[in-house]
């Protein structure tokens, strides 16, 4: 009877691991939910209330789809030309940006001393594409949702 419980166990075991694996971390993909609370480390600079604005961070509501260096915000030089190089924020440039905005803007001008005004990182890769996807969620318009 020992031995009809162990391949059992192994396959629940390995069902459950599959499904820790769904969705979030190790799938390359992020979770809007866990990015909500991510977010909080960003909120500092920025908001994403409608009509706010803060100091020093531009209004990420809607950022996704937007050119870069448009919104109601005083931006570096660096950003307003990638904005007219054609950067336009997405979830996969978003989280390559988190990761290091002076890098990232360096790289997409082919400029090394572009310089602009973020200095926060999000380490880690998974935040990154949870708060990406967070902000991409926000994007969304309800409506074209309820259709589905």
């Amino acid at each position: 009877m020992i031995k009809g419980k162990f391949p059992a166990l192994a396959v629940a075991v390995a069902l459950a691991l599959a499904g820790a694996t769904a969705y979030g971390e190790g799938n390359g993909e992020g979770d809007p939910v866990k990015g909500e609370k991510i977010f909080k480390k960003c909120s500092i600079c920025h908001t994403i209330e409608p009509d706010k604005k803060k100091p020093l961070g531009p209004n990420l509501l809607g950022v996704t789809g937007r050119q870069a260096g448009t919104a109601d915000f005083k931006y570096s030089d660096a950003m307003i030309a990638a904005g007219e190089k054609g950067l336009v924020w997405d979830q996969e440039n978003i989280a390559e940006y988190v990761a290091d905005p002076r890098a990232f803007l360096r790289e997409y001008l082919d400029d090394e001393k572009a310089r602009n005004k973020m200095s926060f990182k999000l380490k880690k890769e998974q935040d990154r594409k949870d708060v990406a996807a967070y902000l991409e969620s926000l994007s969304e318009d309800p409506e074209s949702l309820s259709e589905e």
